[in-house]
């Protein structure tokens, strides 16, 4: 039989718990959690995004946006507009505070993926960011970051 540790799988959940516990705790003193910073994160990206686009590209239940995207317009990170072309709609915008907000936390973020990824080389990040990149959205074009 093989060890616990053997399995990918189960190595990726507890990468992902603990990657999750060090932004939690990072985030913590603004009051947010990863979930939210990564909305605004993918905000950053885009002009504007539909909440069942930010659903879909960050793989989070419709209902669950719905309630970051408003504890994230209370805070005045995002706030909702009518989409173009479509006035029942509404898009989710980044504000001028959201952006700011993410200017500051990039700090601790890098910090936080720093600390996780201590025992490998600058080489082996690369080759690990772009494997999981191919893992975790396999129809995204690669990145030219």
């Amino acid at each position: 039989m093989l060890g616990l540790h053997s399995d990918t799988g189960y190595l990726l959940y507890r990468l992902g718990q603990r990657s999750g516990q060090l932004f939690n705790a990072a985030l913590q003193e603004s009051g947010l959690r990863l979930r939210h910073y990564a909305v605004l994160r993918y905000l950053a990206t885009v002009e504007g995004a539909l909440q069942r686009e930010l659903s879909t590209r960050l793989g989070y239940d419709p209902s669950a946006i719905v309630g970051l995207v408003d504890d994230l317009e209370r805070l005045a990170l995002v706030e909702r507009r009518p989409a173009p072309g479509d006035r029942r709609s509404r898009i989710v915008v980044l504000t001028a505070a959201g952006r700011g907000y993410l200017k500051d936390t990039d700090r601790s973020s890098r910090r936080v993926t720093d600390g996780l990824l201590a025992p490998l080389s600058e080489e082996e990040r690369a080759v690990l960011h772009a494997l999981l990149r191919r893992v975790a959205e396999p129809a995204v074009e690669p990145a030219t970051d």
